[in-house]
């Protein structure tokens, strides 16, 4: 993932704060040498790097901890509270005030434009917004058709012509048609925003259009030129907003979050894989608590939410609390898992989790073997799905068999599921407490907005 090098130093450092007796300005300069360090590997702005890690240490040496904190607490909760500043603070959410709205989507030649331009379709889609795209790429050859394709998975309307060569005589043919829609996301052009000529078309379509909100797409792997396309852009078409791609990746990262943070243009969605349904709003705190180990449990609540229903969820969470669920039950929650992305990124967002360090080949095990279960599972009568424990030696040879695997996995995918039952039943006893008045108190907990 991108900047996991920057979350591991930054993790291996507050460790650091963590088993240190006392906190002097001889271990705060070699913190803040440490998160330099990290920062300049991670592509992050040098100017920027050093205002940052200055304001850290002068909090670190100056502020005093709270009353029920310690020093050690408090100097891991200013890292934490100045790397989410530096990120924009608050989540910035587009707000759809009017009808139509229109979002204009601006980027750099292989940045990710057109497939951003789906992606956010369809968040707004699964949010109950109508929506269309407009192609006005007039430029690379097949442009429109990518995106009609890529239109037709989320069932969206797409309007564009091939034949057309002007972006806003594209846009004027039609003009009646958006009426009917919430949103239009128009898709441009990929340009090097140091063309003239595309910089004049740009200018040309913002003018038209009146966009409510221009949302510069840009890839984590630009490094260090994106101050300087971030500005040449803003200054074209006034960015509202940023969508950062490919943070699935090995890029380094640093430089597309710093350009950000000189434009003043907040990142509001991060682009984290390939599948149309890999775009994240950006949430600075969520971010930085990823980085740091802390989890994202925000992030996991709305992937949850776009996947199970509340009152599934609740049914389903009420029978593993009891201990009494089934394969059936289990297979519907791995089908769930597996629709939320894969394990590494899951336990990414669990808080607590990613401190583990948790190894990737026993993640990448652990996946494999969901899916053999999965295969297991298919290869059971309902009868056996219903109840486990009809499955004797007779019906496991059989299972094994129709699943193409040996007898031997069948019986771990039993013990597993044995295993979870009796720990379930045991959490729900331990200590006279009750599961289900735990689940309650935890609710309480969850971030504004939310659903559990």
């Amino acid at each position: 993932m991108v900047l996991e090098k920057l979350g591991t130093s930054l993790k291996n450092t507050l460790a650091k704060v963590a088993k240190s007796m006392f906190i002097d300005e001889t271990l705060v300069n070699d913190i803040i040498k440490d998160i330099q360090r990290a920062l300049l590997q991670a592509d992050v702005n040098v100017k920027l790097v050093f205002e940052l890690s200055g304001q850290i240490k002068r909090r670190a040496l100056e502020d005093k901890a709270p009353t029920g904190i310690s020093q050690r607490e408090y100097l891991i909760k200013i890292v934490y509270e100045e790397l989410t500043k530096f990120l924009g603070g608050e989540k910035n959410e587009i707000n759809v005030n009017k009808k139509p709205f229109r979002i204009m989507l601006v980027g750099l030649f292989g940045s990710g434009k057109t497939s951003s331009c789906i992606k956010l379709a369809k968040f707004f889609q699964k949010r109950g917004i109508k929506v269309c795209a407009v192609g006005t790429d007039t430029w690379r050859p097949a442009a429109l058709r990518q995106l009609e394709t890529l239109g037709e998975q989320i069932n969206i309307p797409v309007f564009g012509d091939e034949h057309e060569k002007d972006p806003i005589k594209i846009l004027k043919k039609f003009e009646k048609e958006f009426a009917k829609f919430d949103i239009i996301i128009v898709d441009t052009a990929g340009r090097d925003a140091l063309n003239d000529e595309l910089v004049e078309e740009i200018e040309t379509i913002n003018d038209y259009v009146k966009p409510d909100e221009v949302l510069l797409v840009m890839s984590a792997d630009i490094g260090q030129a994106a101050q300087k396309q971030a500005e040449q852009f803003h200054e074209s078409c006034g960015v509202t907003g940023v969508i950062v791609t490919k943070m699935d990746g090995t890029a380094k990262g640093g430089g597309a979050l710093s350009a950000c943070s000189v434009t003043k243009a907040p990142i509001k969605f991060i682009g984290v894989g390939e599948k149309i349904d890999d775009l994240e709003q950006f949430s600075p705190k969520g971010f930085v608590g990823r980085l740091l180990g802390m989890g994202d449990l925000e992030a996991l609540l709305e992937k949850a939410e776009d996947i199970i229903d509340e009152k599934t969820a609740e049914d389903l969470g009420k029978k593993f609390l009891k201990g009494d669920f089934n394969f059936l039950d289990l297979y519907e929650q791995m089908n769930t898992m597996s629709k939320m992305g894969s394990l590494s990124k899951i336990i990414n967002l669990v808080p607590g989790m990613s401190s583990l360090n948790i190894p990737k080949e026993m993640i990448e095990g652990q996946e494999g073997k969901i899916k053999i279960w999965k295969h297991i599972m298919q290869s059971m009568t309902k009868a056996e799905l219903e109840d486990p424990e009809l499955i004797g030696p007779e019906r496991i040879d059989r299972i094994a068999k129709g699943s193409g695997v040996t007898a031997v996995a069948v019986r771990e995918l039993l013990k597993q599921y044995r295993q979870s039952k009796k720990l379930m039943k045991h959490l729900k006893g331990a200590g006279g407490q009750d599961a289900n008045k735990m689940l309650n108190k935890f609710k309480g907990k969850v971030p504004k907005g939310a659903k559990m």
